[in-house]
């Protein structure tokens, strides 16, 4: 049956950050229908789906996860797989986070355009699991984070030359590579990074030349952008060229948020990434280099983020899943540490669906139980408003109409 009634006593009303009750969503099809009072809605025959007693959401949005890795302690075995490997593990993982509650992801780059496949083969019907809008290969310099680092007679024939370019010209072309391979935003990398070997987490790797370029031509496309930057002067040239997105901004300065407020930059801040390593980065072997940098991150990154809230900075939810024990479909946990740091509830689940949306430029489509957007909804057992760890607990998951999750019951 295409129409569905779905009985909410707790809705998330994600445009005002309140909880509405006693609602009904009517459900066409893929899309709302309506949402009205319970004593107002005429269910005419409806499939009736009763959410009573749960708590229900927008279909949450993790704005950065990187879906062909899985959590692994160091990544040393990626030399040794394949990109068959990868597509595969990048379909699992995608399925884990819709049963999360995740109906749509940003993938803020993967290897060998297996996104990109996933994405196509979940559109066209072929496989099931959430909405992904994919950023294609990480743009880096030589070196630089996502770079490789095997000896200089080991060549990487997914990732170079492609995807590391040196100079605006270099860089220009990589951006083109990935539109012309089917990416949906470009993502870019500013400053080194806490899994990087043999590079500074702090310090830039990109000229504001080199960003203003790729910048500017993924613009010219009509994309977004989005940058990996921790560092406190690549944030700020990265703003200044112009990125739409800064993803961790771990070591902001007040410079830096004020920049952001200037120009209108949305932060996603993945404190989740850095924690999980520091809480259980040494028993699944991740190295002391890598572990030691995220604690030199995480240290900062609480300052930089109240003072985001304060200034109005939009904030978008953004896990970074698939980096060290930051498994896929257990990266809610995210909210409780956003909470921890400053978030209100209420905010912290607009992040994962009103602002997420609106920085992946979809408003129109998700991120709100509204008349006339996808029917993407999600539910929870408890009352994250009182308790933020019930975002943990999903029951129900729709997404476009079909459910996926209910209860014990999955796809």
């Amino acid at each position: 049956m295409d129409k569905k009634a779905v009985k909410c006593s707790s809705l998330f009303d994600s445009q005002n950050g309140t909880v509405l009750h006693d609602m009904v969503i009517l459900v066409d099809g893929e899309r709302i229908e309506d949402v009205l009072p319970v004593t107002e809605a005429v269910l005419d025959g409806r499939e009736v789906i009763d959410l009573n007693g749960k708590f229900v959401t927008p279909g949450l949005i993790d704005c950065h996860v990187h879906l062909s890795s899985s959590g692994q302690g160091s990544g040393n075995n990626k030399p040794y797989e394949t990109i068959g490997v990868w597509a595969l593990t990048a379909l699992k993982n995608a399925q884990s986070d819709l049963m999360a509650g995740f109906t749509s992801l940003r993938v803020c780059g993967d290897k060998g355009f297996v996104s990109e496949a996933v994405r196509d083969s979940i559109n066209k019907g072929e496989h099931w699991g959430p909405r992904l809008m994919t950023a294609g290969r990480s743009i880096a310099t030589t070196g630089g984070h996502a770079d490789d680092h095997f000896n200089p007679y080991i060549h990487d024939e997914v990732n170079t030359p492609n995807g590391v370019g040196d100079g605006p010209d270099e860089l220009i072309k990589c951006v083109r590579y990935n539109i012309k391979h089917g990416c949906d935003f470009i993502k870019f990398m500013a400053t080194g990074g806490v899994m990087s070997r043999g590079t500074t987490v702090g310090a830039q790797q990109m000229s504001l030349a080199e960003m203003k370029a790729i910048c500017d031509t993924a613009k010219m496309y009509g994309m977004i952008t989005a940058t990996h930057a921790h560092g406190t002067s690549g944030i700020k040239d990265a703003i200044r060229a112009g990125v739409t997105s800064v993803e961790h901004g771990m070591m902001m300065d007040e410079e830096g948020i004020q920049l952001m407020k200037e120009h209108g930059a949305t932060l996603v801040p993945t404190f989740i990434a850095a924690e999980r390593i520091l809480a259980k980065g040494k028993e699944i072997g991740t190295p002391d280099w890598a572990i030691a940098k995220a604690k030199q991150v995480y240290d900062h990154a609480a300052w930089g983020f109240r003072r985001c809230l304060e200034k109005g900075i939009p904030v978008a939810f953004g896990t970074d899943s698939g980096t060290p024990h930051n498994f896929h479909g257990k990266q809610a946990y995210e909210f409780e540490l956003m909470c921890q740091n400053g978030m209100t509830p209420a905010q912290a689940l607009a992040a994962a669906t009103r602002t997420a949306s609106r920085l992946m430029r979809k408003q129109d489509e998700i991120g709100s139980v509204e008349k006339g957007k996808f029917a993407d909804i999600a539910a929870f057992d408890g009352d994250p408003t009182t308790d933020i760890s019930a975002m943990t607990r999903c029951v129900f998951v729709m997404k476009g109409g079909k459910v996926y999750k209910n209860g014990s019951e999955e796809k």
